[in-house]
């Protein structure tokens, strides 16, 4: 188990380097070369596009094969309408003949029914796409989804084709969603939000301020409130306090302020 959980780290490692080696054959560990690299892939032999109808084949993955998928420099997966897209295929043979890959294609469904096919993308085919026992190799592929594609999110499902002792097997290299964006577009759908959720974060926090400033505002302009003068007695309580103790202070000391 150790041993294969390090040769599938170094294989992740093998194609995260991948978009800067261009495409080549694979080799064993032990023999791997940048400058041969580069050299080999000029061997590769990129036939074309549907040079052959592998789509009514169904075939079964060959044991010891694992493959994986890298979008170079789209970490996102976002496809935009009508424009090329490439993608990386890494295959990693554990087998014990070599195999020869004979073409890639993929196909767009709804996400929600892979039943509902969306568009059958092109194949394309390679003329010599060895991979030796025990080896490792990198393989591009370039499609487009239709102009006319509304943009949204759909499935993606890539297979790729190849031969083990003149026996077909196909491997899903992948399975999962991209992005498809109207040509031009400037803004993605993570731009739209971030954009957003910026603009309201300014918002709340303009509203917090002024909040602020007028509550300071209000505590400034309160002030105790004092009443300077003589106190205005009622008519009706005069009259009901005729002749008590209290007029007769009151009446002297009016009187004494005279």
């Amino acid at each position: 188990m150790e041993t294969k959980a390090i040769r599938v780290f170094l294989f992740a490692l093998l194609l995260i380097a991948a978009p800067f080696l261009q495409v080549a054959r694979g080799q064993s560990d032990s023999e791997v070369d940048t400058s041969e690299t580069v050299e080999e892939s000029s061997d590769l032999g990129i036939v074309g596009e549907d040079v052959q109808d592998f789509g009514d084949g169904n075939f079964s993955p060959a044991p010891g094969v694992d493959t994986i998928c890298v979008f170079p420099k789209n970490s996102a997966k976002s496809v935009t309408a009508g424009e090329e897209t490439e993608l990386l295929v890494g295959l990693k043979n554990d087998g014990e003949s070599s195999l020869n890959v004979i073409a890639i294609k993929a196909s767009v469904h709804l996400p929600f029914d892979h039943n509902l096919l969306v568009q059958n993308l092109t194949a394309q085919t390679f003329n010599n796409g060895s991979v030796p026992a025990s080896a490792q190799a990198t393989f591009p592929y370039i499609f487009a989804v239709s102009k006319f594609l509304q943009p949204g999110t759909f499935d993606l499902v890539g297979t790729v084709y190849y031969e083990i002792d003149q026996q077909p097997y196909q491997s899903t290299f992948y399975n999962g969603t991209i992005e498809v964006v109207e040509a031009g577009a400037f803004l993605s759908i993570e731009s739209v939000f971030l954009v957003t959720l910026g603009f309201a974060l300014l918002v709340l926090l303009g509203l917090w301020i002024h909040g602020q400033i007028q509550h300071l505002s209000k505590k400034t302009k309160r002030a105790p409130k004092l009443e300077v003068g003589t106190r205005a007695t009622d008519a009706s309580m005069d009259e009901w306090l005729q002749g008590t103790a209290y007029t007769q202070s009151l009446n002297k000391s009016s009187k004494k302020k005279k």
